[in-house]
This record gives C-alpha cells, sequence and structure tokens, in this order.
C-alpha cells in the first residue's frame, strides 16, 4: 500500500486500469477526487487507451462513498455547496461522453458516490455474494448529490430509483442485475478478470465506431427516432473509409477476424 488515493496502469491491449487505493473501505477522499480529475483528463486525450476499468484496491468493498469528514472542509475549499458537488457532477459526465467505454466493479460496500460513479460508466458488473449497492443518503437527513437520482431513474426507472433512495436500501447484485442497474454478475473471485476481460472485448473493437456509437446512444431514452437516425448518420460518415472500415471488410472478404485499430 502506498500514499496514493489511486493505482493507474495501462495494459498493452487499449485497456487502462484506475483502482481506488484505501483498501478496506475505498473512500472517495478530496485526494481521490483530484486525481481522477487527472486520470479522466489524461484518459480522454491518450489514444492508446481505448477502454478503462474503474475498480478498486482489495475484495472489501468498491467504495463506500466520500469520507463525510472532509466535507465542510471540501465545501469550503470548492467556494460553496454548488461548486463542490458541480466538479463531482461534471467529473461523471465526462467519463459518461468520453467516447471510450468504461467498465464499472460493484462489490462490497458500494454506497452514495460508490454508486454514483459507476451509474456514469458504460457498464458495470456486480458480485454474485456480498454486495451492497445504494443511495443511503435519507439515513443522513439529505438526499443524492452526484448526480445519482438522475442517472439511477434513466437507469433503472422511476419507481425502482425512488423505492431505493426513499427507503435507503442496499440492493444485492442478483437484485440490481433483475431491476437493470448492473450489466453482469460474477462471482466475487472472478470479478475483477471479467471487468478487465470485458474492457479488452470493447478496446479490440474499431475505436472510432464504438466512439460513434456511445455518442448516438447518450440519453438515447430523451431522444426521437429521428435524432436517433441522425446521430446514427454521423457515425457512418465518421466510420466510411476509415483504415477500421476497411480492414472490417478485407477481414470478411478473406474469412478471418479482422484486427481493428492499427492506423488512424
Amino acid at each position: 500500500m502506498n500514499d496514493q488515493p489511486l493505482i493507474y496502469e495501462k495494459h498493452d491491449n487499449g485497456v487502462a486500469v484506475i483502482s481506488t487505493n484505501d483498501d478496506p473501505l475505498n473512500r472517495m477522499t478530496l485526494a481521490y477526487i483530484e486525481r481522477l480529475d487527472g486520470l479522466v483528463t489524461e484518459i480522454a486525450g491518450d489514444d492508446e487507451v481505448r477502454a478503462f476499468v474503474i475498480t478498486a484496491e482489495g475484495d472489501s468493498n468498491f467504495s463506500v462513498g466520500m469520507n463525510l469528514l472532509e466535507l465542510e472542509s471540501g465545501i469550503k475549499a470548492a467556494g460553496g455547496v454548488d461548486p463542490f458537488f458541480d466538479q463531482r457532477i461534471n467529473l461523471i459526465t465526462r467519463i459518461e461522453t468520453m467516447g471510450k467505454p468504461s467498465v464499472a466493479t460493484l462489490f462490497g460496500y458500494c454506497l452514495g458516490g460508490g454508486l454514483e460513479l459507476p451509474l456514469g460508466c458504460t457498464f458495470r458488473l456486480a458480485a454474485e455474494e456480498g454486495a451492497q449497492i445504494g443511495l443511503p443518503e435519507m439515513d443522513l437527513g439529505t438526499t443524492p448529490a452526484w448526480g445519482g437520482s438522475a442517472r439511477l431513474a434513466k437507469c433503472v426507472g422511476r419507481n425502482h430509483a425512488l423505492d431505493m433512495i426513499l427507503r435507503g436500501k442496499k440492493i444485492s447484485g442478483s437484485e440490481a442485475l433483475r431491476i437493470g442497474l448492473v450489466n453482469e454478475v460474477w462471482p466475487l473471485a472472478e470479478l475483477k478478470d471479467r471487468a478487465f476481460a470485458l474492457a479488452a472485448e470493447l478496446a479490440a473493437q474499431p475505436r472510432l465506431a464504438v466512439k460513434a456509437m456511445l455518442d448516438a446512444l447518450h440519453d438515447s431514452e430523451d431522444r426521437t427516432v429521428e435524432e436517433l437516425l441522425a446521430a446514427e448518420r454521423s457515425g457512418v460518415h465518421l466510420t466510411i473509409g476509415s483504415d477500421d472500415a476497411r480492414e472490417g471488410l478485407m477481414a470478411f472478404i478473406e474469412k478471418r477476424k479482422p484486427v481493428f485499430n492499427q492506423g488512424s
């Protein structure tokens, strides 16, 4: 263990891994947010990174959320409640909209910010055993503040979101899968390996086409079919004639698996 709030690794297959380094609680401290903010900027501008995993050290908890002992000093340093929470909302939005797929692992406690951050990721995988996932801010006399209520409602619908938030519920991985909060459930011992494998699969897909689809389907539930068709057509213009499109066509003709992301 070192004193860095996050461990960051880049792999040769186009996958980066961000791991919270505060085992066992993996709190989202002020230092954590500052470092994550910088890493998101770095990943967004690094063409070698085509997908990334957000996880945590150890196997106890993904995150119990922010360190509440830092709340008062953090708000003061930020210049008020709004700029303090806006930084966190904007950070999650940047993850959500950067055009690179992300995979979050949910295990142990995934509470407050420990759920709000994964809600901004493309895929969420949960542990089959031991996960306790929720937005328990009601127990503190307040409400979610990092965009959790909005993203949870978009993800699972108003009824499930209100059931979780108003009752301060902590749900299991299997329940999260049932209501559509996570994409897959795996035994805890396999969870991180599966997340890395999924990120590697996504990183091997054609980069421009992945970005086009992430852009086209962002907030798709709030857009008309005509808007989605226009976004899809933008993806066609972005990718047609690209190196990956040529490689895909040649691989089809030659009856082999395509190897994408070798050129521009």
